[in-house]
């Protein structure tokens, strides 16, 4: 369809009444953001001749979507997420701020209220036939100092790919603890090496995902938001290394900086001072904190999440 009517006045006149810019009611902020994606929605409509069929298609997929509760992960594989870090990176350069871990990807998996522990957690409730995994760090702050009573909130997958409230076969918080540093500022938990997993293969995420031409896996990673009285929150996550995915995550979370060496350990001695009869892995990780400034925020991000 060769015609151009998105400039004409009656269609610009048209987006103004529509998103309510002319409405002297609602928020200023709404109406704004609102025209915005309208008018970048017409555009794109009459650059790319999208028909009817494809438009209304289009709406059935957000009625699929939102009735799969899989926005969430569409946000992730579609590099949402991934582009508002990127954004918070840059705006973290332009202020100076340099030094802390970097950030990435909190994921629609985490659950508010997770059980506490002082310097030292078990996270595997339920049984598991993988690996297990002792990991163990200090947070300190940009200076090397450690940071005392800095909460550690660790969530991840089982051994195979499933985070528990969203599988019912888990237990409450399995995987799932928030875990107080000791007086060095020290962590640690003793858990099972996670799986990476897939996108629900028959769900409306997955579907566009082959649509265009893309796989929905993600690498085994860890989960955490780690923070401290008067420095900013740190949402990010690690990768196990050696996956196969672990440079072609579908929700683009992989980051260098986080991917520690995994140690086997199978020294008998090693293995007995840990109560285990079997060798384990082992990953230690640091995290560095940023400081609160007065041009600096706490970022923690607004979004629903889910609550047991």
């Amino acid at each position: 369809m060769n015609v151009k009517t998105v400039q004409t006045s009656e269609v610009q006149d048209f987006l103004q009444v529509a998103s309510g810019l002319k409405s002297a009611k609602g928020s200023a902020r709404a109406k704004q953001i609102v025209h915005r994606v309208m008018s970048d929605v017409f555009q794109a409509i009459e650059d790319l001749d999208i028909t009817p069929d494809e438009f209304w298609s289009a709406v059935n997929y957000f009625n699929q979507l939102g009735a799969s509760g899989e926005a969430g992960l569409l946000a992730a594989g579609l590099g949402f997420e991934r582009y508002l870090d990127i954004r918070m990176d840059a705006a973290d350069v332009a202020a100076g701020i340099d030094g802390g871990t970097p950030r990435t990807i909190e994921g629609p998996l985490y659950v508010a209220g997770a059980p506490i522990s002082d310097g030292v957690a078990r996270l595997d409730a339920d049984a598991d036939e993988g690996e297990v995994l002792i990991m163990h760090g200090t947070v300190r702050d940009v200076a090397g100092k450690p940071l005392a009573g800095a909460i550690v909130d660790v969530w991840h997958a089982n051994s195979k790919g499933m985070y528990s409230h969203f599988d019912s076969s888990q237990s409450a918080f399995n995987l799932r603890r928030r875990i107080r540093t000791d007086a060095q500022g020290r962590y640690e938990f003793r858990s099972t090496v996670p799986s990476g997993y897939g996108c629900p293969p028959n769900g409306p995420t997955q579907a566009l995902l082959d649509t265009i031409g893309r796989h929905g896996q993600r690498p085994a990673h860890i989960h955490f938001f780690v923070s401290a009285d008067q420095h900013r929150h740190l949402t990010t996550q690690i990768n196990i290394d050696g996956d196969a995915y672990l440079h072609d995550d579908f929700a683009f979370a992989t980051r260098d900086d986080l991917i520690p060496a995994v140690a086997q350990i199978t020294a008998p001695e090693a293995i007995k001072a840990r109560g285990l009869d079997a060798p384990y892995a082992d990953i230690a990780f640091d995290f560095t904190l940023t400081h609160l400034t007065d041009v600096v925020a706490e970022q923690i991000v607004q979004r629903q999440r889910a609550a047991a």
